[in-house]
């Protein structure tokens, strides 16, 4: 399948009127995934609901490019989403010792899925099903490939510094004023926001304290700012994320479950790539991801090399962690 040459702008445009971006629904809905001509919606996304990290997986040490093989690819990751970044960037350098020429682009989520599913970039390596992107899969599903699903247990919470009170969300409404009556989220049309408001909020009764949303680097600035002086805070947030490696966090319980549960987070191609390069489809099948070693790549991009130098931060990561990438092209990888 030829990819086709959108222009970058043109996709972001197309994609941001297709869905706000980064702003799929936590909740399952289908909200922006569009109804058919019939009035019935698509629900794509529930047939990756049950994410298995050793399907697919297998030895491709032996196994080279084609000789007519198109060797340029391009991956896409997530604006703000460090394990976004973190798995294209690793996989761009696998990809590259294996004789690819690789490119990286950043976008937010609704141009990012457009962009992949029209054919204009190649892979996109965090879809999170089947929830927090269902309304882009139910959307572009059927013009993608899965390559992979790479973690089996990816969640989103409530999280407060270990040393805090609080061990369940409920508690947030008794100890209100022992986190300033406020919970910090992210970006207005995340996700995670639209579940806190529709879902979160109302079960457990939280209208009492301030929802503050504004970005994810004011939302890790604060929480870096409270942990530092040992005061309380209660953050939006993910797993996996490398705050975790950084701060000694309690996730928060959530026993009336509105929160969405554990998700897999996948890798999508476009359509005919799986064809196009089947030694490269192969590598992002064995992808695996352990979580520890996942966010300590992310801390490593985020804390030293403060997201500016995402290959060299991989490549140390790597000289670090010598028997990760053979182990990804081998298929001997583990959670």
């Amino acid at each position: 399948m030829k990819k086709t040459k959108l222009g970058v702008a043109a996709v972001a445009a197309i994609g941001a009127l297709a869905l706000a971006a980064c702003g799929a629904s936590n909740t399952g809905s289908a909200s922006g995934g569009g109804d058919d001509k019939g009035g019935d919606k698509q629900d794509i996304a529930s047939k990756y609901a049950n994410c298995d990290v050793n399907a697919g997986v297998k030895d491709a040490s032996s196994d080279k490019i084609g000789s007519d093989e198109d060797k340029k690819i391009t991956l896409t990751a997530f604006s703000g989403w460090a394990e976004s970044a973190a798995t294209a960037y690793v996989m761009k350098d696998v990809l590259t010792e294996k004789g690819y020429q690789v490119e990286v682009k950043t976008l937010d989520a609704a141009p990012a899925f457009t962009a992949v599913a029209q054919g204009d970039y190649d892979v996109l390596s965090d879809v999170w099903l089947p929830s927090t992107h269902k309304s882009y899969i139910d959307k572009y599903g059927d013009k993608m490939e899965p390559q992979g699903c790479w973690f089996d247990a990816a969640t989103i919470e409530i999280a407060v510094p270990s040393y805090s009170p609080a061990k369940s969300i409920g508690d947030l409404k008794t100890m209100a004023k022992d986190y300033n009556n406020e919970i910090i989220g992210i970006e207005p049309g995340a996700g995670e926001t639209k579940t806190m408001q529709d879902k979160t909020i109302p079960d457990y009764g939280l209208d009492g304290l301030q929802f503050k949303t504004s970005s994810t680097s004011a939302m890790l600035q604060a929480l870096d700012t409270a942990y530092k002086s040992k005061k309380n805070i209660a953050v939006t947030l993910w797993s996996p994320h490398w705050a975790y490696s950084k701060y000694d966090l309690r996730k928060l319980e959530d026993p009336k479950k509105s929160m969405s549960g554990s998700e897999g987070i996948w890798n999508f191609s476009r359509k005919g790539f799986g064809d196009d390069h089947p030694l490269a489809s192969q590598l992002f099948k064995n992808l695996t991801w352990p979580e520890d070693k996942l966010n300590s790549l992310e801390n490593l991009m985020v804390g030293k090399y403060d997201n500016k130098n995402p290959d060299k931060a991989v490549q140390e990561w790597l000289k670090d962690n010598p028997d990760f990438e053979q182990q990804l092209i081998s298929g001997q990888l583990k959670k």
